[in-house]
Order: C-alpha cells, then sequence, then structure tokens
C-alpha cells in the first residue's frame, strides 16, 4: 500500500509554478497547535520532493531532458548551487551565457512543473574548484576567505549586487519558481566567524531576496551553523532520529527539511568507486515521507566535471575529484535510468492521487569508429605561439601572475623555465604535480609528498623547465585558505636559490587553441614521449549521439571536442571514459585534441557503456 494511507494521497497538482496564480503566501513554515509542524505553500499543506541538478555539469541541449526525467520521477522542486568562479572568472566581469545562463535554467524548471530552492553560496562546496570561489581571491597575501575580512567582503557584495539582480524576479512572490534561497552552505564546519553568516543573511535580504532563507549543515556541525530568523536543514547520510532531535533543539515547533539526502558519493583519482545500495535509499526515502518530513535528493543527476572545473580533497594528501560528477544518483551521468530512479519512481506513485508524467525516453548512445591521431605537437614547438612569457626573477605561483587583466590565471598548467649550469639536489614546493625536465629531458616529477630530486652534473649550461599542473583546489574545509597553485616559493639547487624565470601561462582555453591552429604540427612519430598534444578527427553520422571515450593505451591528460574541454583522464582511475555528449558533435567530422602528459597512446576509441 505504500507509507500513505489511499485517504491521504498527495495531489499537488494545482501547487505548480504554472497554476497557482495568487503568489501572496510562499513556503512558509507553520507549527498548528498540537498537530505536526508542517510546510504550506500558497497556504495549502506542501512537502519539498527535491533533487539536486545543477546547471553547470550538465550541457545546456539537456536540461530540458534532465529536468523532465525529474518531473517523470514524482518530484515536485529541482535544487541548484550558483557557482561564482564560473560566473565571475576575472573581476567585475560576468558571465551567464550559454552553459552558465542560470536564469535561463530557473525558467525552464517553472515551464516543466517544478520549483526552484536556490543555493547561491558564495561557497557551495559542490566538490569544485575552491568551493565555487573564484581563484582571484587568492593573489591578495592576507585573504581569509569566508569570513568578514574586508577583502573577501568587498568581492562578494560586488558579486551579490550583480547575481541577485538577476534572481529577485525570479522569486515566488514575483511569480517565479524559486521558493527557497539558502545561506551560504554547511559553514557550521568551517565557522571561523560568528559574525559572517548574519552579514550574508543580510546581503540577501537588503538585495530584494523575500522568500524563505535556509541553512544546511550536517549533525555534528548544526549548532554551529545555523542562526536566528533563518530556518536550519540538516544533511545526512540515512534516517536518523538522534540527528532529528538534534534538529528539534536548535528550532523547536518547526518543520523538518533535509537538505542533502547523499544517495552515492564522488570520487578520486586513485580511490574506488564509489555506490549506495537503491534499496537502503528508497527505505530512507520512504521513511522521509512517512513522517512528513521534506527533503532533498543530492545528487538527483550529477553531470560531469567539464574542463577544470573539479575540486580536490586533502586529509594529508592531495586527490583531486575525477571527471565523472555521476555520484551513483538516481540518473547517470549520461541522463540514464537507474534502479533508484525506479525505485523512488514506485514510491511516489504509491503516494500520488494522481499519475505520474510518462517516462521521458532514453537518450541514444553511440559506438564510433577509433581514432588515431595523425598529427602531433610537442609542447615545446607550441611556446612560440603562447602569449609572451612573464619575465621574473623569483618563480609566481599561478594565482599571482600578471596576466588576464590582473586576475591571474585560475586553471591548467603553469611552465617555469630558467637557465642553470650545474647539478645537485632541486627542491621546489609544487601545487599540485610537477613534470621536470633539462631541455626536453624528463628527470624527474615532484608533487606535495616528493620535493627534492637529483639534477644530473652538467658540462654546458641547459635550461630547466618545471611543468606544473593544477589538479583542482581543495574545495572543503580550512585547507581552503591555502590553494595557490604553480610554483609556491624559491626553487633551489644545493639550497641556492634559482633567478630569472620565464614563466610560461597554459590555460588551454578557447583562444590558446585557436592560436595552435597556426602553428606547425608535425605526423605522430612511432616513440613519442613528454607532454604534447595529439590531433585526430571523429566522424560520425549525420544525427550525433551521446558516446564516451575510452583512452587505454594513453597516460594523464585532457581531451578536448570541438573546442570543448571534456576534462581530465588518468590512467590511476577509477574513472575509465570520458562522457561526450552527442549535442557537442558535428555531423560528419569531429575535432579532436588530446594533451597527454607523458607519452603517446595508440587509438583514442568510443564506446556506449561509461567505465566508472
Amino acid at each position: 500500500m505504500g507509507p500513505r494511507a489511499r485517504s491521504s494521497l498527495f495531489n499537488w497538482s494545482h501547487l505548480t509554478p504554472l497554476e497557482l496564480e495568487d503568489r501572496a503566501a510562499g513556503l512558509e513554515p507553520q507549527s498548528p497547535g498540537g498537530r505536526k509542524p508542517c510546510f504550506t505553500l500558497g497556504g495549502h499543506k506542501f512537502q519539498v520532493f527535491g533533487g539536486s541538478i545543477h546547471y553547470f555539469r550538465v550541457p545546456r541541449a539537456y536540461w530540458g531532458d534532465r529536468l523532465r526525467k525529474l518531473k517523470a520521477c514524482g518530484f515536485n522542486t529541482v535544487t541548484t548551487y550558483v557557482p561564482w568562479n564560473l560566473h565571475e572568472p576575472e573581476r567585475g566581469k560576468f558571465d551567464f551565457s550559454g552553459n552558465l545562463d542560470m536564469e535561463a535554467f530557473v525558467l525552464l524548471a517553472a515551464e516543466m512543473g517544478l520549483w526552484v530552492i536556490l543555493r547561491p553560496g558564495p561557497y557551495i562546496c559542490s566538490e569544485i574548484d575552491l568551493g565555487g570561489l573564484p581563484s582571484w581571491l587568492l593573489q591578495d597575501p592576507k585573504m581569509v576567505l569566508r569570513t568578514t575580512y574586508s577583502g573577501f567582503v568587498e568581492a562578494v557584495d560586488k558579486y551579490f549586487d550583480h547575481l541577485i539582480s538577476r534572481v529577485v524576479p525570479l522569486q515566488y512572490r514575483r511569480g517565479g519558481p524559486i521558493i527557497a534561497v539558502q545561506v551560504e552552505n554547511e559553514y557550521g564546519s568551517f565557522a571561523k566567524d560568528r559574525s559572517y553568516m548574519p552579514y550574508l543573511q543580510k546581503a540577501l535580504l537588503e538585495r530584494g531576496i523575500v522568500e524563505l532563507l535556509m541553512t544546511s549543515d550536517d549533525a555534528e556541525n548544526l549548532l554551529k551553523g545555523h542562526i536566528k530568523g533563518v530556518l536550519a536543514t540538516i544533511n545526512m547520510n540515512s534516517f536518523q532520529k538522534r540527528d532529528f532531535k538534534l534538529l528539534s533543539y536548535v528550532q523547536s515547533n518547526k518543520p523538518i527539511m533535509v537538505m542533502e539526502f547523499w544517495v552515492g558519493w564522488f570520487d578520486t583519482w586513485g580511490s574506488e568507486h564509489k555506490v549506495k545500495n537503491p534499496k537502503d535509499v528508497e527505505e530512507t526515502v520512504t521513511k522521509f515521507i512517512a513522517s512528513e518530513i521534506s527533503f532533498n535528493v543530492y545528487m538527483f543527476h550529477g553531470g560531469t566535471n567539464f574542463g577544470f572545473m573539479n575540486g580536490a580533497t586533502d586529509f594529508g594528501i592531495h586527490q583531486g575529484v575525477v571527471t565523472s560528477y555521476d555520484y551513483d544518483a538516481v540518473l547517470t551521468e549520461a541522463g540514464d535510468y537507474t534502479e533508484k530512479y525506479f525505485k523512488l519512481r514506485r514510491l511516489f506513485g504509491s503516494v500520488s492521487a494522481i499519475p505520474l508524467p510518462p517516462l521521458p525516453e532514453l537518450t541514444p548512445k553511440a559506438e564510433y569508429p577509433s581514432v588515431k591521431p595523425s598529427l602531433y605537437l610537442p609542447l615545446w614547438d607550441v611556446l612560440q605561439y603562447l602569449n609572451e612569457p612573464v619575465m621574473s626573477n623569483t618563480p609566481v605561483n599561478m594565482e599571482n601572475l600578471p596576466i588576464n587583466g590582473g586576475n591571474g590565471q585560475s586553471y591548467g598548467f603553469v611552465l617555469y623555465e630558467t637557465l642553470i649550469c650545474s647539478g645537485g639536489s632541486l627542491r621546489a614546493d609544487v601545487h599540485d604535480t610537477a613534470q621536470v625536465f633539462l631541455n626536453e629531458v624528463n628527470i624527474g616529477h615532484l608533487h606535495d609528498h616528493a620535493k627534492t630530486l637529483t639534477v644530473p652534473t652538467m658540462t654546458t649550461c641547459q635550461l630547466l623547465r618545471i611543468l606544473v599542473e593544477n589538479q583542482g583546489r581543495v574545495n572543503f574545509s580550512w585547507k581552503i585558505q591555502d590553494q595557490r597553485k604553480g610554483l609556491t616559493g624559491s626553487v633551489t639547487i644545493n639550497n641556492t636559490p634559482l633567478q630569472g624565470f620565464a614563466i610560461y601561462s597554459l590555460e588551454m582555453t578557447m583562444s590558446f587553441f585557436e592560436r595552435l591552429r597556426s602553428a606547425t604540427w608535425r605526423p605522430v612519430p612511432k616513440v613519442c614521449l613528454g607532454p604534447a598534444f595529439y590531433l585526430g578527427t571523429l566522424k560520425v553520422d549525420s544525427s550525433p549521439k551521446d558516446t564516451f571515450l575510452r583512452l587505454r593505451t594513453w597516460n594523464s591528460g585532457f581531451a578536448f571536442i570541438n573546442g570543448h574541454n571534456l576534462g581530465r583522464y588518468s590512467i590511476m582511475g577509477p574513472q575509465g571514459t570520458l562522457y561526450l555528449p552527442g549535442a557537442w558533435l558535428h555531423p560528419e567530422d569531429n575535432e579532436i585534441i588530446l594533451f597527454e602528459k607523458r607519452k603517446c597512446g595508440s587509438y583514442i576509441q568510443t564506446t556506449d557503456e561509461p567505465v566508472l
């Protein structure tokens, strides 16, 4: 029979953004005397059945498909973060276009009959680089992130001036679908400044946010994260009565909202792929519904860390989050149904007084002919096509390079070059990993647990080259303060600091690849070692479909299709394929470029099944 008696089935067909015209009363916590506290929407009793989809992790062409599948499963709300680092890549330069068109995503959700809970940060965690904070904040040596430090607050104020002016018209009371807005994110686990959360609450209110405000923390940090006048919500892995008791201690007589019910987890390079039992997910959601607890499934659809957006963990060792943000979620990375999807749909169908929408069709997948790269360009041949290097007596970290209008470099690689005339013990602080060369010969690697290597003796002066890769800034914990990338500090041989560096920024942006078009590419040799670009053509039919790149014989690097950065691949695993959306392919011929760090592989293959 399901968790509810037939007489109390849910019927929210009149409570959708398209049907509800009277917007006087939004999402409100009610505490009726003698009865269980509950939410009301438009004055009617309402329970949030939410699912998280991050628009910035899903190709825009597929937003509609993913939202339709959320609605067809029986959910009534979509929850999304807003990533500051992607929206303001340089101070005062805002990008809400294409895949970052937050307003279009919110309005599309409304069209589908879904409400929206917005989580605008400024910090969002989300396993994204620096938890969604822009790296240019780190140019200030005194910067204290996530506090009322003046440099941080000034930047947040300017960002919120722009962002919140876009959000205000999308609110429930203005006829939009946004029913609640989250204040920051899990601040209880950070909790360095008591006046920070009240400052953010005020910042939202002063700029015109009128909908219900919420905080979000796990049980352990709830006491430190909640603030007066804002509804506290809780994040959890399973139904825990003691956690709900703690929540009622923090705020008595209020309805319960689980802001993040984790139905899976993320992966890091070099670790095992994580999964969660669908039966456990079903049982927990069943208990939420029976207990009249509102909830948000994190993630309903995880999507992909395209480009360089992945974050990292650091519990003694730096580990980048993998490119796939599949998360073992309710929908797969490529938008396919899972056992969790069908279990939840059955459950939601059993408590709904009206039939659920029909299941949208699956997005077709394809396997295409293997690609043998025909041309290659060693990194050393590329340097002449780049902007002039930064000349500096001492090394400069990535964020502080005087480029991009004074905003530094956010992602990618940096190459440091200096002339040396003797060997010995080389020491350098690299973040996160570096290949070291004498002229074009690799002499070793450096990373956070290997800061020294031996430079062989030499008879003539040679070019020392240190190629440093940013593998993602930590997105959680106090370590976000210390995420400057590249070379930080001096480079020494036998304790003598080296001087006179030429520093090349390798951001791998669209403009970077435009420059490579004028380069002289060469045929791929039989043996190719060291960092290089490989160019090939992926041939598809007249109606391109989703596929997955399989790079078995390659080592580590990035893949670009028609200018789109699909993200990092690595021999370390667990991820063995890269998701390639059909929406990014052209009919017939598609340009594929690999930047491979170590050695060339043979073929670039595709498959219609992911390897996670």
